[in-house]
């Protein structure tokens, strides 16, 4: 029997797109060879959890996801529908975690607990969302991203200042460029007068010495004559104190001689007897005048008799 050719590339046409058909089944992870039981788990957001991602258990693949739904009539929660091997034996404790790598691949992780009883094909695994990378990152730059920004406005603030510090160093700048022409300016004028100032003071200098020159004769004379006033000075003194000494003898001597008053005061008793008992007589003479002073001052006085009748009255 001759086979023609229209059959031959329908024949190969066939069995191509049988293997297409495995091939691209194969790729997304369904095994056509070994049984799989269906679970189910539900979550709030999926985070872009696409159809054939895998199911891990410990790091190894045991199954795929195979069909995701929204439920909008439950809240928009999203079922996801899990293939997994037969030889998987999940509890009620099981947990399908939805997490992802850093290159944003996502799978399920199961977290298989012994638990009270065995689920059955078709029950519903509790679900939960790992934090990822990202997410960690996320929250890591955020204390970060405050922190940048209090940097960012304390180098704003530096900036600003150093700003104003520029400014003023400018200013300080455009000053001393003016300055070495102002000094240069000072510095020839305070030459010039230094100069006149030195000039000055040699002329003054040389005239000061002309005229110590011309007194110092004169502070000979004035030294020498200085010199014989003390000298004259002195004899005259010693002169003069000899007269008074000489004097002060003489007068000592007649002092002492009986030939005066002075002399009898100081030599003889009588005189100094006669001056005592005229002390006493005035003292009572002032005693009797202040006890009878109509004595002394009545218009025509008392007589004798009459005085010496008032003592005896006065004594008894």
């Amino acid at each position: 029997m001759k086979v023609s050719k229209e059959f031959k590339v329908g024949l190969f046409m066939v069995v191509a797109l049988v293997l297409l058909y495995f091939g691209f089944n194969f790729l997304k992870g369904i095994d056509f060879f070994s049984s799989s039981h269906k679970y189910y788990a539900v979550y709030n957001n999926v985070d872009k959890l696409t159809e054939s991602n895998q199911v891990f258990l410990n790091g190894f693949a045991v199954g795929r996801v195979a069909d995701i739904e929204i439920l909008q009539d439950n809240g928009n929660l999203v079922l996801v529908t899990l293939e997994i091997d037969s030889d998987i034996k999940l509890t009620d404790s099981t947990t399908a975690i939805l997490t992802g790598d850093f290159l944003g691949n996502k799978s399920i992780l199961l977290q298989n607990v012994t638990g009270s009883r065995i689920l059955e094909p078709g029950d519903t695994l509790r679900s939960n969302l790992d934090r990822g990378i990202t997410d960690i990152l996320a929250e890591s730059a955020v204390p970060v991203a405050d922190n940048l920004q209090v940097t960012l406005r304390k180098f704003n603030v530096l900036v600003e200042k150093l700003t104003r510090n520029t400014e003023q160093l400018d200013t300080i700048f455009s000053r001393l460029a003016t300055t070495p022409y102002h000094l240069n300016r000072a510095l020839t004028t305070a030459g010039s007068s230094v100069h006149e100032l030195a000039t000055d003071y040699r002329v003054v200098a040389q005239n000061l010495n002309s005229a110590l020159e011309d007194l110092r004769p004169t502070m000979t004379n004035l030294r020498t004559l200085s010199d014989s006033l003390k000298v004259m000075e002195l004899n005259a003194t010693i002169t003069k104190t000899q007269a008074a000494l000489e004097s002060f003898n003489a007068a000592l001597g007649k002092m002492t001689s009986d030939d005066n008053t002075v002399g009898k005061m100081l030599t003889e008793d009588e005189l100094y007897n006669n001056l005592n008992n005229l002390l006493l007589n005035l003292d009572s003479l002032a005693d009797h005048f202040n006890s009878n002073p109509k004595h002394f001052l009545a218009p025509l006085g008392k007589s004798k008799k009459k005085i010496e009748r008032d003592l005896k009255k006065n004594q008894e």
